[in-house]
């Protein structure tokens, strides 16, 4: 038998490895990938209309609930359109907070959906918040479509708004690019048909997929501390599908499910791509914007959690060390939701006192407990601040009794508002030296030991009986002494103007000589 040539051996190994790459792409081929529901997200300015608009879709009044009328959580929906053909399908739109100060929550929707609506006002145009949203929609590299909302109003100038989306570089279809634009009202609903008949040819343009049989993956979009139920998270099915008796991982955080609800919170044994899903009964609470994975059992979802280095906390940036002469304010946040604890955080990193450091030592969410008042109690003045949280039964007397500050907001503008003026009230106050007027000494009139009497004229502002002096000559300082007494021919006054002369009895360690200046000045708080 002759033995196998260098060239045999290639050859072999080319057909290996062609029928290695066939198999593969017919298992790939053969598995049951299915046309899933795109996932959407809606961004814009904060009074362009995005909530009106998701409400005029799925048919329910979520706008009113909000405090000061802005939605402040992350929420999931899923809606069946009716097309003109007939058709129907289905879309989850992800709605954001418009508030400036959940900016990270609005860029995390973006990396989680698969189409953005840009929705921008027929009345204003171009807003500061479009052009952070179009940044995120940018950065995430995912296609959208603009709706040029509040048709219906008088002030609307659809062509206007255009112009100004093209002076932004966002190049229309028919103005010499590719982004399909809808005029519509949220209001009235015109153009809302169109607006998602366009959605849904973006969808099947993108020709998203999804195999319902493999174990889920996707991303936490929100979280969630209840004193009664535990904690809870909601989800986005991006890939596969969630049941009953599996664990899900995200980090080192775990759950079974056991309970599962979907967007209407009804229980569900079974969800599946693009599906928004909230799940009760983690072990502790997972990162917003984390992916999460499915497992079929406790011991392979533990495997996963003990191979994560890291322990996922709340992102929160401390303001450094005291400074020597500086006021420090420790704060602990607690929230209702982790997007809503961010927000706050990032909003409180604004907030610049001079002489004041506002030191951020705990976040997180849930009501809050004795324990927070006893961490909180550990250092000087602190302050907890709570936001659509509730206090436990008890907690003022320990509270007062170690000196702890605690305050309940709804609103996170109220809440900064309010910690700005505290923060003002801590400054530290300083003396400083106020100047009121300036002399020029004319004649030496008497000398002794410490006292000297003086007459000069006023050229600058007025001295008053009583001032601190500076004495300089020749522009530099020599000493200083205060002003005893004060005359104008020779009758006592208490203060002299300027352009007037005066004589003074003046103390001080240094000799006063004409030609002097004295500059009068006195210590003000501030």
């Amino acid at each position: 038998m002759n033995p196998i040539t260098k060239e045999e051996t290639r050859k072999v190994g080319i057909t290996f490895y062609c029928l290695e790459k066939w198999l593969n792409k017919c298992i790939i081929w053969h598995m049951p990938k299915n046309e899933r529901s795109p996932v959407i997200v809606v961004v814009g300015h904060i009074d362009h209309g995005k909530s009106k608009l998701l409400d005029y879709i799925r048919k329910s009044n979520v706008v009113e609930k909000e405090a000061g009328g802005i939605t402040q959580h992350i929420s999931a929906y899923e809606v069946e359109v009716p097309l003109s053909d007939g058709r129907k399908k289905q879309i989850t739109f992800l709605d954001t907070p418009g508030h400036a100060a959940f900016s990270k929550m609005r860029s995390r929707s973006c990396n989680i959906a698969d189409i953005a609506i840009l929705i921008v006002s027929a009345e204003e145009g171009v807003k500061a918040q479009t052009l952070e949203a179009l940044k995120s929609i940018k950065g995430c590299n995912i296609p959208f479509v603009v709706a040029i909302n509040k048709i219906d109003k008088p002030e609307a100038n659809v062509e206007k708004t255009k112009n100004s989306l093209l002076k932004n570089e966002v190049y229309l279809e028919g103005l010499g690019g590719d982004i399909p634009y809808v005029p519509v009202s949220a209001e009235t609903g015109k153009g809302i048909p169109d607006l998602l008949e366009t959605i849904v040819l973006l969808a099947e343009v993108e020709e998203l997929k999804g195999n319902p049989e493999v174990l889920g993956t996707g991303f936490v979009i929100e979280t969630n501390m209840d004193s009664k139920r535990g904690i809870s998270a909601s989800l986005i099915i991006k890939d596969g599908h969630i049941k009953s008796g599996m664990y899900i991982v995200s980090g080192e955080s775990s759950t079974p499910v056991r309970i599962m609800e979907n967007f209407l919170g009804k229980a569900v044994k079974k969800m599946g791509p693009s599906d928004p899903v909230n799940i009760t009964g983690w072990n502790k609470l997972p990162k917003v914007g984390n992916q999460f994975k499915a497992y079929k059992n406790k011991k392979e979802a533990l495997m996963e959690v003990e191979k994560t280095v890291k322990k996922e906390t709340t992102a929160v940036r401390v303001a450094g060390d005291a400074e020597e002469g500086r006021i420090v304010i420790p704060v602990i946040i607690k929230g209702d939701t982790q997007g809503s604890v961010e927000a706050i955080v990032g909003e409180i990193e604004k907030i610049e006192t001079e002489g004041v450091i506002i030191k951020i030592t705990e976040a997180k969410t849930g009501n809050i407990t004795e324990n927070d008042v006893k961490i909180a109690g550990g250092n000087q003045n602190s302050i907890i601040l709570g936001f659509n949280v509730k206090e436990d039964r008890g907690i003022n007397t320990l509270a007062e009794r170690l000196g702890v500050e605690i305050q309940l907001f709804d609103i996170i503008y109220r809440l900064t508002e309010w910690l700005e003026k505290k923060a003002v009230e801590r400054k530290p106050r300083i003396k400083v030296e106020e100047t009121s007027g300036k002399a020029r000494i004319l004649k030496i009139f008497s000398k002794s030991k410490e006292k000297q009497v003086v007459g000069g004229e006023v050229f600058e502002g007025k001295i008053n009986k009583g001032d601190k002096i500076k004495i300089t000559r020749r522009g530099e300082e020599i000493g200083n002494g205060n002003i005893l007494e004060l005359q104008i021919t020779k009758t006592v006054v208490e203060s002299v103007n300027e352009g007037n002369q005066f004589g003074a009895k003046i103390s001080s360690g240094v000799e006063i000589a004409e030609k002097d200046n004295i500059e009068s000045f006195s210590l003000v708080e501030k």
